[in-house]
């Protein structure tokens, strides 16, 4: 059964197969109709939409909610709802200078918020389909969760103030401990720890901050002889090795890295490795082929599938990628010598248009232009600290430049990135130059940086 290849591969044995786990979150909410709104505030919506999931895709494994504002929401955090989004973080209720921190009677009990739907959902999933699939519960990471309570400020305490990140990691560290007390109860075979923002800091800081409530927390899952996973957006190549020292029994990438590289890394620890399916330019915008050609070619890529490997998307599937590629992707899974036999006669699908793209002409601006490039910043929340890195500051900026937002789930921005050269997400570019890659500025990187772009335009 798929829930027993999802195990064997977490406790690292020979495989079958490749286990099979869509991250399928709002998107489960397409296949019946409903929106985010209503797939994350409403038990009923969500149990039969991630029943639909579980018919269409066949997984070996599946979450039950890629929510990372649950946990916030209850800590006081204001939220942005969308319809074809999770909710986003407007405001940080620890954001201010000096706004003290949060206290241990915080944490979020099982009652509150939209946990009790959350755990519903989890109880009915595991009578329905807990035999045969293993079910993934999802928390928001600690520095994911401490960004949303302390906002953009928490990179700034790494250089000015380390005790306040320690405090706020321990604290976050502890909603994560409970969460997992939580969602082990209701019958989850998984627990997984998202945190896109890490692949924002530095090793150095990762170490210095990060390695200590990380390891704590997947100490606790598999003292409670449960399996872990450790999901990480953007490109975290260079953080797979810190990542993989904190001990979770797998990690989960995005496209943004090497697939090839990183299970050479995680290999080495003798940790599984899941991915790592483009969302958008095979997903969301690929044919059928095109995600069936992704799957055989990471498989190629990894080259030994039968031990550490877990196929799945990068990350939280875009709401509205087509039912037909993702079934693909099943089918390609299930029947990998008969795919290979389909795709003799491959050719690419939709191509992106990149003569249509014109690249501005920066040397001839009055201002700086600072381009965000994004996969979405209502969706990702390393893309949306990154964004607000800008906004945030743009008053003490807006003299001498303007800034613009693009998302990679938009097709003109895709091929945009593409022409830009660009191969990791989020990245600022600042006057045409890739500036910050991969990391969060902080206030006074962002002001040295628009202030010597701006000396140059004025030498020029």
């Amino acid at each position: 059964m798929g829930k027993d290849l999802v195990i064997q591969a977490l406790q690292h044995k020979d495989l079958e197969r490749v286990p099979w786990i869509p991250f399928a979150g709002v998107h489960a909410g397409k296949l019946k109709g409903y929106n985010a709104i209503e797939v994350l505030t409403d038990e009923d919506k969500l149990f039969e939409s991630l029943m639909e999931v579980h018919r269409l895709y066949m997984p070996d494994g599946m979450p039950i909610v890629f929510d990372l504002q649950l946990e916030a929401e209850i800590l006081g955090c204001k939220l942005m709802w969308a319809d074809y989004n999770p909710p986003s973080v407007t405001e940080h209720p620890y954001g201010a200078k000096d706004a003290g921190r949060p206290t241990d009677d915080m944490i979020p009990k099982k009652t509150e918020g939209r946990i009790p739907i959350v755990l519903n959902t989890m109880r009915r999933m595991k009578e329905a389909v807990g035999d045969d699939t293993a079910l993934y519960g999802l928390i928001c990471g600690p520095l994911t969760l401490a960004s949303h309570l302390r906002g953009t400020r928490i990179f700034t305490d790494m250089r000015k103030n380390p005790e306040n990140v320690d405090a706020f990691l321990d604290f976050t560290a502890k909603v994560g401990i409970a969460m997992t007390h939580y969602y082990l109860e209701a019958g989850m075979d998984v627990i997984a720890v998202v945190d896109p923002l890490v692949s924002q800091v530095s090793p150095k800081y990762f170490e210095q901050y990060m390695h200590e409530p990380f390891s704590r927390l997947f100490t606790e899952i598999r003292n409670m002889g449960s399996h872990s996973a450790f999901f990480v957006c953007g490109n975290a190549s260079r953080q797979i090795d810190v990542m993989c020292k904190t001990n979770p029994d797998s990690i989960h990438i995005d496209e943004n890295v090497d697939l090839a590289e990183a299970k050479k890394t995680t290999d080495s620890y003798n940790i599984a490795l899941g991915g790592n399916i483009p969302l958008t330019t095979t997903m969301l915008f690929g044919n059928q082929q095109d995600n069936m050609k992704c799957v055989i070619d990471e498989y190629d890529a990894v080259n030994n599938t039968k031990r550490n490997f877990l196929l799945s998307p990068g990350c939280d599937m875009p709401y509205n990628v087509p039912v037909e590629n993702t079934i693909a992707v099943t089918q390609a899974v299930l029947h990998p010598n008969e795919t290979r036999t389909m795709l003799e006669n491959y050719t690419a699908g939709d191509s992106f248009d990149l003569d249509s793209i014109e690249i501005p002409d920066y040397a001839n601006r009055d201002k700086v232009l600072i381009e965000l490039f994004t996969l979405d910043p209502d969706q990702c929340a390393a893309c949306t600290y990154m964004v607000n890195s800008v906004a945030d500051n743009y008053d003490e900026i807006k003299e001498d430049a303007d800034y613009v937002v693009y998302r990679y789930c938009i097709k003109e921005d895709v091929a945009r990135t593409m022409k830009m050269g660009l191969k990791n997400l989020p990245t600022m570019v600042i006057d045409g130059e890739p500036k910050f890659i991969s990391i969060i500025p902080s206030k006074q990187e962002l002001l040295d940086a628009v202030a010597e772009a701006k000396a140059k335009k004025c030498s020029e």
